[in-house]
């Protein structure tokens, strides 16, 4: 991942810590797909795609994240939750944070929750 992703992913877990949420990890991979962020809210495990683009014709930074991205994501949270059955209790949301910009810094990023659902 480059820089700037990186960069965003820091920015929007500081975000998402400010507003409350904990993290329970970062980057998780598996052969399935990558999760950017999983956090916790109360009883709730927040999955979290971060994204970054530049402002084009073709749409903002939170419609760039596909049905098939979605798919992944989902596919991936189950491997999570295989792997980590104590988290199998809570309540799972997918949740979008987007940057419109050249650069997460200084940004306030689109937080979308409850972007997609599993069902």
């Amino acid at each position: 991942m480059n820089t700037q992703g990186l960069n965003a992913e820091a920015c929007a877990r500081q975000f998402l810590e400010h507003h409350g949420l904990t993290t329970v990890t970062c980057n998780y991979r598996c052969r399935m797909g990558e999760i950017d962020l999983i956090m916790r809210s109360r009883d709730t495990l927040v999955v979290v795609e971060v994204r970054l683009r530049r402002p084009s014709r073709f749409g903002n930074a939170a419609a760039s994240v596909s049905r098939a991205k979605q798919r992944r994501i989902i596919k991936a949270t189950q491997h999570f939750l295989q792997q980590f059955p104590i988290y199998a209790a809570d309540r799972c949301r997918f949740d979008i944070v987007a940057y419109d910009g050249h650069s997460a810094v200084g940004l306030t990023p689109t937080w979308i929750q409850s972007a997609f659902s599993s069902a």
